[in-house]
């Protein structure tokens, strides 16, 4: 569960020039036009109001960042809601978005919050196993078109049909799976496959993409309503692949 990477400092943005630079960010990672980016005013919104805002520095040079918001369940269960964490393209791969999401798991158990939930797309695989094999998180609801159609070169121009992730941060699957073991799973009832050659179609060959997305949007939309949640992932050179089955939070 280590918190450290060479050169690289996880720190709390508390200032409105690093929330600029955050903005900055986003325009970069996502290719998000001025209407779409999240502004300065809610970073500040967000830190004021028990949420949380990161970055990750490399020297002055912020190169990621991550902001939060607080949120209650109908049940009156209070969770955090990671609405962004971006990290600069030439930067990936590095282990920097982990040491974000770690720093926000322990900021969350220090104030006594055991959840935190964010939405990604299924398509983007690797974003698929991190979050399931490395974070631990698992998926027990999908929504259609949750942001609508943005500018996004990231979105490839899709629908944003995305999971739910539930990373409940003090359960024994995220203990064990950030202690670097294999938790317990339980019986896999379902499998949803990405091919691999996703990212390529949705630059070369939009309609074929979105014919794939509706397929994955189907199964998704098909288990979870028969109660079951995403609890694993697979991958091979041809495809990822989403595991279902029974799950109930620790």
């Amino acid at each position: 569960m280590g918190l450290s990477l060479p050169g690289i400092e996880i720190r709390t943005l508390d200032t409105n020039a690093e929330f600029t630079e955050a903005v900055r960010l986003q325009q970069q990672v996502w290719g998000f036009t001025d209407v779409e980016v999240l502004p300065v005013h809610l970073f500040v919104v967000a830190t004021g109001i028990g949420g949380q805002a990161f970055g990750a520095f490399d020297g002055e040079r912020m190169i990621g960042f991550s902001v939060a918001f607080p949120g209650l369940k109908p049940d009156g269960k209070a969770y955090l809601h990671s609405d962004m964490l971006g990290v600069l393209s030439e930067c990936r791969d590095r282990g920097i978005g982990r040491l974000l999401k770690l720093r926000q798991r322990e900021d969350a158990l220090a104030h006594s919050v055991d959840l935190v939930e964010w939405t990604f797309d299924p398509l983007e695989i690797k974003n698929g196993y991190f979050n399931l094999e490395r974070l631990g998180a698992v998926v027990r609801r999908f929504v259609l078109n949750r942001y609508g159609t943005t500018g996004s070169h990231l979105h490839g121009g899709l629908p944003t049909d995305r999971c739910v992730a539930e990373w409940w941060i003090s359960s024994p699957r995220v203990v064990s799976i950030l202690s670097g073991q294999s938790p317990a799973r339980p019986a896999v009832q379902g499998r949803v496959e990405v091919p691999a050659i996703i990212d390529r179609l949705r630059r070369e060959d939009p309609g074929q993409a979105r014919e794939i997305q509706k397929s994955v949007s189907e199964q998704f939309l098909k288990y979870c309503g028969q109660g079951l949640a995403v609890i694993g992932f697979e991958r091979s050179e041809e495809a990822g692949t989403y595991l279902l089955g029974e799950w109930e939070s620790d």
